[in-house]
């Protein structure tokens, strides 16, 4: 059995879908802070069958939801402080995000304007789609 010690300060995010918990990493900056990370693959779930978990160390206002909501809005987010939970978030899907995912337009102004920020607005709730705020491109990826 595997033993993650327990974490004072911090969150962790439960029910990750199993092998996205590196792009997670990722998207959020992690490795560029200096703080305790683990990262758990392919967990034993009742729920999902197969899950990653990361439990993260550090000061909780250092994570943006919104961007872990855009990639999986059914992520749980547990805060903990003093060693236990205080609180569970829930995720909503962000209404804009800026700068996680890029217009893939050729004729967008971000093609152009290299300093731009890449702006997406939810344009469908129920679907997922987000679509670029300058052109309007629906956003498309393989694999979210």
């Amino acid at each position: 059995m595997l033993n993650v010690g327990k974490i004072e300060e911090g969150f962790v995010l439960d029910h990750i879908k199993a092998g996205k918990s590196l792009d997670i990493y990722e998207h959020l900056q992690l490795d560029k802070l200096d703080c305790t990370v683990a990262i758990i693959k392919n967990a034993r779930s009742g729920k999902m069958g197969k899950k990653d978990i990361l439990k993260v160390e550090c000061d909780i206002n250092t994570l943006d939801l919104d961007i872990l909501a855009y990639i999986d809005h059914n992520i749980t987010v547990n805060v903990i402080k003093n060693g236990i939970i205080e609180e569970k978030k829930e995720l909503v899907l962000p209404k804009q995000i800026k700068n996680v995912i890029k217009c893939h337009n050729p004729r967008c102004i971000t093609s152009i304007e290299q300093e731009l920020p890449h702006i997406f607005c939810l344009a469908d709730p129920e679907k997922e789609v987000y679509r670029c705020k300058y052109c309007e491109q629906k956003y498309t990826e393989n694999t979210k």
